[in-house]
């Protein structure tokens, strides 16, 4: 299948695309850049995922969240931090986006120009998804941590899954079983990413 672009068009219908469409990661990028109000993402199977704009306490959490990444990365001086609205294309070819997200900065820097214009080809080292009220059902639930072993399989050195409802944070190391962890304020990283602790009372205040 051929994918062409066109002109955008001024107050067009919601993005609506067939049930067995599989797309490549390349054509899914043309895709995303004729729809850039719709939040997609991609499977490693190819099927586009459509996602729903989060509420306003999520955001607000969401927009908590990045700045803490963000204001680790300039104090470290070794990460580049990206925000919700970021896609990477993985090794397994799916294309996702984490609510919050941090790639060493040697890493990036080894990208081409090009490589980082599009959707940057590598699995960030932390990625961090911020459960919404519409992910508290188990379905949605088994949705996420789907995702959460998306971003461990395909090399990601450690993933965070915020459960706001709860209080508590699933962790995903690299090569180990998830650890579920309650009623906690304050999360703290080791490793490469020694240093870096998330101040969760302040994500959950919303």
């Amino acid at each position: 299948m051929t994918l062409t672009t066109s002109p955008a068009i001024p107050n067009a219908t919601p993005l609506r695309l067939p049930a067995d469409l599989k797309l490549t990661p390349k054509q899914f990028e043309l895709v995303c850049a004729e729809n850039r109000e719709s939040v997609l993402e991609l499977n490693a199977s190819g099927r586009v995922l459509v996602m729903t704009p989060t509420g306003s306490e999520t955001g607000s959490r969401n927009g908590e969240l990045f700045f803490q990444l963000k204001l680790f990365a300039q104090q470290q001086g070794l990460w580049k931090a990206f925000d919700s609205s970021t896609g990477f294309l993985l090794p397994d070819g799916s294309v996702l986006s984490p609510d919050a997200s941090l790639v060493r900065i040697d890493r990036w820097q080894a990208l081409s120009p090009e490589e980082r214009r599009g959707f940057a080809p590598l699995c960030p080292d932390l990625v961090v998804e911020l459960a919404s009220p519409s992910d508290e059902s188990p379905l949605a639930l088994m949705a996420l941590r789907k995702k959460m072993a998306a971003y461990q399989a395909n090399g990601a050195s450690l993933a965070w899954l915020l459960l706001p409802h709860e209080q508590t944070v699933e962790v995903w190391a690299a090569n180990t079983e998830s650890q579920r962890l309650e009623q906690i304020q304050l999360l703290d990283a080791s490793g490469e990413l020694s240093g870096l602790q998330l101040q969760l009372a302040k994500i959950w205040a919303g």
